[in-house]
């Protein structure tokens, strides 16, 4: 299978111009996001962030060739929280942030994919914001975009669709009314779905969409590990837990996955 070329293999990264430098203070964060995983897809103030910061703070999906692009005296902390595995709780992540940046350090929260969708940025910038901690928004590509475009399923397509919905499937309060959304027709990008499939593919049947409706599963997205299942919303069940792939993973449901045998960029490149 094709793999995502290593973005570090062939250029070497020179120092960042000062156009596109700002200033990084300490005792201030930075909430960045890390891409999908392809360190080609950071944006260039994320990468000052890895550059300049003293503390790095990061999520599980960050990988260790964007973690390999650090300066060498930053200091690396985990704080990496997947579903179903022990990992750090919110409240203890957002409080070593406050503190660190009260220390008058530099820190930099790097989170995969982009930080204010279905990344808690937003939460921890609230906390940053009532301890009066100055922060900057970093924002990355998200997952649910780019992973899909390394997968040869875009977003959006005039033939395909004029919306697109981006939900997840592990949230507080029950989550998204599946029939609804069911009900506009519009693609749905899910994040965070593997366990909830059964009970999210149900419901949209539920609600109307065709059994036939095609189903995209990326899972690694832009790693070299990335992997890609296309099925049916009757049998992406089934199809999954024959299939030996494993999360984290990014679903798509809608038209736009019947683009894929054209679009499918990747090989030609691997």
């Amino acid at each position: 299978m094709p793999t995502v070329p290593n973005s570090t293999e062939t250029t070497s990264i020179g120092p960042l111009p000062d156009s596109v430098l700002v200033p990084f203070a300490p005792g201030s964060v930075w909430l960045a996001g890390a891409g999908p995983g392809d360190p080609g897809l950071l944006t260039l103030l994320a990468l000052q962030g890895l550059r300049q910061a003293d503390v790095i703070v990061h999520d599980a999906l960050v990988g260790e060739r964007i973690l390999e692009l650090a300066s060498k005296t930053a200091r690396l902390e985990f704080a990496g929280k997947r579903g179903g595995r022990p990992s750090a709780h919110q409240d203890d992540i957002t409080s070593r942030l406050i503190e660190l940046a009260k220390e008058g350090h530099r820190v930099l929260r790097l989170k995969g994919g982009d930080p204010f969708v279905f990344g808690r940025g937003g939460e921890e910038a609230q906390a940053l914001a009532a301890e009066g901690i100055p922060f900057r928004i970093v924002p990355g590509l998200t997952a649910g975009i780019a992973g899909l475009a390394y997968a040869g399923i875009p977003a959006t397509h005039r033939s395909a669709n004029q919306a697109v919905i981006l939900a997840t499937g592990h949230s507080l309060g029950g989550g998204p009314d599946w029939r609804a959304l069911a009900a506009t027709g519009a693609p749905l990008i899910l994040y965070m779905a593997w366990k909830a499939l059964p009970a999210i593919a149900a419901e949209l049947m539920a609600g109307g969409l065709a059994p036939d409706t095609p189903v995209g599963v990326v899972t690694e997205a832009t790693t070299p590990n990335q992997k890609t299942l296309v099925t049916s919303l009757s049998a992406c069940v089934a199809d999954l837990a024959a299939s030996g792939l494993e999360p984290p993973a990014i679903i798509v449901i809608g038209e736009v996955v019947r683009l894929r045998p054209v679009l499918d960029w990747l090989p030609h490149h691997g």
